[in-house]
């Protein structure tokens, strides 16, 4: 099928095909693949700085909240997209927050925050199956500095487009088919989930000079002929020209495609810090330090 509003349509080169570059844990509750910046990935996948997808993996009960504590942002936003389990969320601006399967919790660090993210306590004393992506996403010069803010987006509010073939597209950013992201962002992003059966072919529709990947996070799929995606944890990324993703599921598949106007300054990174000069960097460490973070 086609979702389509362009009237010519020219398929998105693939620029290559990846899996997981790294295998970690981020603190004791989020066994994660990285699949960007560890494959490489950069200017490639702007305005995205980073994504780690978290699980499947099964908890046993605990009293103890797994997760990862007390820890600083600054410079850009945390994407957080629950497909098993829940996570808690509390942060130095006063924001707190449960996310459960289907929300997704939007942070934005800007300026800089405190925060702290653990298996919600419910979640962590009957146990289950934890599965998450937690996605990175830049902030350009003008607004790094700005005042933190926090989204806690549920599924209710989370647009679902069915298609054709017995799949859907969640649409938690931008928009696709006529409908419209509940998220707030400061540069032109899309963020859907994209569930497809096997046999389904669907061809989407994203911006002209957008940078654009395709994660498969379970499945077999094909995207534009020639990127073959199988298994878990695998990510293609496309180029800017062209307009049309087309998506062939050889079985059923899990998807996410994200693509975002790119955004074409320096990068200075150290850490949870991310800015556009060594000196800011160093400013970030100086600030937090002197408390100007905040606390919990």
């Amino acid at each position: 099928m086609t979702m389509t509003t362009a009237t010519t349509t020219t398929q998105k080169k693939v620029l290559g095909t990846y899996g997981a570059g790294s295998h970690h844990w981020v603190g004791d509750g989020f066994p994660v693949r990285n699949l960007f910046p560890s494959n490489g990935l950069q200017v490639e996948v702007s305005p995205f700085l980073m994504l780690d997808y978290a699980g499947p993996q099964y908890f046993t009960p605990s009293e103890k909240r797994r997760g990862v504590g007390e820890h600083p942002h600054r410079g850009f936003e945390t994407v957080t997209i629950a497909y098993q389990g829940s996570v808690g969320h509390r942060d130095s601006a006063g924001n707190a927050g449960v996310i459960a399967p289907g929300d997704v919790q939007w942070m934005t660090a800007a300026s800089g925050v405190l925060h702290e993210e653990l298996h919600e306590a419910e979640f962590s004393k009957a146990g289950g199956v934890f599965e998450m992506i937690q996605l990175w996403v830049n902030l350009p010069a003008k607004d790094k500095m700005s005042k933190p803010g926090y989204q806690t987006i549920t599924k209710e509010q989370i647009p679902v487009i069915a298609l054709p073939g017995g799949g859907h597209v969640r649409v938690i950013a931008g928009e696709f088919d006529g409908k419209k992201g509940p998220a707030k962002t400061f540069t032109a992003v899309n963020l859907w989930d994209v569930i497809l059966k096997a046999g389904e072919k669907v061809e989407l529709t994203v911006p002209e000079g957008h940078n654009t990947a395709v994660v498969l996070r379970k499945g077999d799929a094909t995207v534009n002929g020639s990127a073959k995606l199988k298994g878990e944890a695998q990510i293609a990324v496309l180029a800017q020209e062209g307009n049309t993703v087309v998506i062939e599921a050889k079985e059923d598949s899990q998807l996410v495609l994200l693509s975002g106007e790119p955004i074409n300054e320096p990068i200075a990174s150290y850490g949870p810090f991310v800015m556009n000069t060594r000196e800011e960097i160093l400013q970030a460490v100086s600030d937090l330090k002197a408390g100007k973070f905040g606390q919990l």
